[in-house]
């Protein structure tokens, strides 16, 4: 049995589909994830410029709040017809009340006719110690907007996204075969290889 390098890792998120990913993606690294929304923590204020301001926003408010280590990402859409947008403003776009169904027509209206529908997702992930020393990872997957949603599985703006060598959006997809491919996995991956095990030797 392969031994997990930390025994409990606190993962700062409401978003229990994101959860879902984490507790997956870790799984060789951790022997339990807790979210702070399961803990009842307050979500900080994300008033960062960009993502990695952002992720370490949200670390390192759990790692303080909790004494313990704690993990965040940053994660959004950037439409390259779309000068990049909504990339930092992802969540944003889906309020009030976390809509992607309205954020994903957005989309496609601001798009419109332009035959550029490239587009990539990116990941930032901060993970933060209780004495404030953070560490950032970036994972980026390329791919091509789909003109309408498709599928029910994934989160957020899944269901539009075609990753690269792919027919099909995220939604489509089983979770393990996003978590093979993924902007969170590829990030989760450089994190374990770069700082898990590095800090868990």
């Amino acid at each position: 049995m392969q031994h997990k390098l930390f025994p409990h890792l606190i993962v700062a998120t409401h978003n229990e589909g994101k959860v879902r990913e984490f507790a997956a993606l870790l799984h060789p690294y951790v022997e339990e994830i807790v979210s702070s929304g399961h803990l009842g923590l307050a979500a900080p204020e994300e008033t960062g410029a960009t993502f990695a301001d952002n992720a370490i926003i949200k670390a390192r408010a759990a790692a303080l709040a909790t004494g313990q280590l704690a993990l965040a990402d940053d994660s959004g859409l950037c439409v390259n017809a779309l000068n990049g947008a909504p990339g930092v403003y992802s969540a944003r776009w889906a309020e009030p009340g976390r809509d992607f169904t309205a954020a994903m027509r957005r989309i496609e209206k601001e798009i419109g006719d332009a035959a550029d529908r490239s587009a990539h997702f990116i990941c930032v992930l901060a993970l933060c110690w209780p004495d404030g020393r953070c560490e950032t990872v970036t994972g980026r997957v390329y791919g091509t907007i789909a003109r309408e949603p498709r599928g029910a599985n994934g989160h957020g703006y899944d269901p539009i996204f075609i990753p690269e060598g792919e027919t099909r959006t995220f939604a489509e997809m089983s979770d393990a075969e996003k978590n093979a491919l993924s902007h969170r996995a590829i990030a989760l991956r450089d994190l374990a290889d770069e700082y898990f095990k590095l800090h868990g030797s």
